[in-house]
């Protein structure tokens, strides 16, 4: 499943963030391969809005696009 398919209120866990240097940018984040966050909010055709911890993350729509996810909850 991708990112962008995310519904509000679902718990994920980052699968695969193909680009390296995306990855890397993430990573900043709190944002890695194995990672569980809350999908706070999703914007139709615009980002997808991540919480993590105590920050809330928009991750845009193309990016999201390429992130690969799976439902926890």
């Amino acid at each position: 499943m991708l990112l962008s398919n995310a519904t509000p209120g679902q718990i994920i866990e980052i699968v695969s963030i193909p680009d390296p240097s995306i990855r890397a940018q993430a990573i900043r984040f709190g944002l890695y391969e194995g990672a569980q966050v809350k999908c706070s909010q999703v914007i139709h055709l615009g980002p997808v809005i991540l919480q993590n911890r105590m920050q809330e993350i928009a991750i845009g729509h193309r990016l999201a696009e390429k992130i690969q996810i799976k439902s926890v909850s």
